[in-house]
């Protein structure tokens, strides 16, 4: 059952996103934003964060959504329409994921006994912690 939610909230986050992305009414817009901040803390929420899930909801939901429509209170409502061709930024924000995604390869494997979080700080921390 649990997996369900995950597909449904991940479905919804990512549809959310999606039309995010076509609208050209800001005011929408920064509405869809909350709700995409709602859905990434209930996700969160699932994967057992609930500080992450409720520093989403508190700030990525409220207040940012606060000062957005703070902002769009002083400016226009609709997105103006560039003459622009965006192929740099697509070009750029290529290269920013492939870097990224290439950097993943360096990190050890989850849960590797032999990474080195576990060879040299665990067991200073558990040398200090208290006798069970």
């Amino acid at each position: 059952m649990i997996h369900l939610v995950v597909i449904v909230l991940l479905s919804l986050l990512a549809l959310t996103a999606l039309v995010i992305v076509r609208l050209r009414s800001l005011f929408a817009t920064i509405m869809l934003a909350g709700i995409y901040s709602f859905l990434g803390a209930g996700w969160m929420l699932i994967l057992d964060a609930p500080d992450v899930a409720f520093t989403e909801a508190a700030v990525g939901a409220g207040i940012t959504t606060v000062l957005m429509l703070s902002t769009l209170a002083l400016t226009t409502k609709e997105e103006k329409e560039t003459g622009r061709n965006p192929i740099f930024a697509l070009i750029i924000v290529i290269l920013t994921g492939a870097a990224l995604i290439y950097a993943t390869f360096d990190m050890p494997y989850y849960g590797d006994p032999q990474a080195p979080e576990h060879i040299h700080v665990a067991p200073r921390y558990l040398a200090g912690s208290f006798p069970a």
